[in-house]
């Protein structure tokens, strides 16, 4: 089995539809995709309607937005119930919060001389949550910066570059109780992505080992060799699962669906914990 846990649509930073993530999914031979938007369900309802008759299985998610002591961090959570009111009002109040964010980054990105507007992101972003990666492809296309990757450093959008406004982030303990509340299974999204930015210690893991977090996203390409190698003694230590995904965002990233996957095992054991939802299979 090919299991990718971790996909974006365009209901959130991605570039593809819900439809087309399934279409994009079957392509690359996976046999399980993960929808995982940023603080949004909001594609679940495309996505599950596109898997019908296809032979895959979709699980139903989110990536949350989390930050403790100043570091920001993102946790996946699978399987919840979308309706539970903590949670979602939770969800809510971390995606209406990226409007206001991605307004004061615009104005930082004109202060700092970039010929950009709020319109063309909120063009860029369509339907979408608007996003970081948004204002990246705006950056793009005023010729600012080559790529989306290149407006993530410190001269534009890397957390603390000169264009970085904070946004309200959940706290993660709150997150993994929030999650477990919805009867779904929380998971840290590349844990050690040091490119992102600067990472939480081992400790602040085992903190949340303990307050219900299931398992390490560790195959992902950015980590290196050796922090794979790392977080997999780390996650035996404390008694979480290892997953990998490819954190797909359609061509926004030159990453492909499937580059990065989860064991048939791992798979099943978290599709097991949750009692949220069940995978919507095809």
């Amino acid at each position: 089995m090919l299991i990718d846990l971790h996909a974006h649509s365009n209901a959130s930073d991605g570039t593809d539809s819900p439809t087309e993530l399934i279409a994009s999914a079957l392509a690359a031979g996976l046999d399980v995709v993960a929808l995982t938007d940023h603080d949004t369900v909001a594609g679940h309802a495309e996505a599950a309607a596109a898997v019908r008759g296809t032979g895959l299985t979709l699980i139903p998610g989110a990536e949350l937005s989390c930050q403790v002591d100043g570091i920001s961090m993102h946790l996946l959570a699978y399987l919840f119930d979308p309706a539970e009111p903590e949670f979602a009002a939770e969800r809510e109040l971390v995606r209406t919060d990226r409007f206001r964010r991605g307004r004061a980054i615009v104005e930082r990105c004109r202060e700092l001389g970039a010929p950009i507007s709020w319109e063309q992101v909120e063009r860029i972003a369509g339907a979408g949550s608007v996003g970081r990666p948004h204002i990246a492809s705006a950056l793009v296309e005023a010729g600012v910066v080559a790529t989306v990757s290149d407006a993530f450093t410190r001269d534009w959008l890397a957390n603390g570059g000169r264009a970085d406004v904070r946004k309200h982030e959940t706290d993660p303990a709150t997150a993994v109780r929030l999650v477990r509340a919805a009867g779904g299974v929380p998971v840290f999204a590349h844990p050690g992505a040091v490119k992102r930015g600067r990472t939480v210690s081992d400790q602040v893991i085992a903190d949340l080992a303990a307050a219900g977090l299931a398992a390490l996203e560790v195959d992902h390409l950015d980590h290196d060799e050796e922090t794979r190698e790392h977080l997999r003694g780390l996650a035996a230590e404390l008694g979480l699962l290892t997953t990998g995904s490819s954190d797909y965002h359609g061509s926004r990233k030159t990453v492909r669906l499937g580059e990065c996957t989860t064991d048939p095992g791992v798979y099943e054991a978290l599709v097991a914990q949750a009692t949220g939802a069940r995978p919507v299979t095809g």
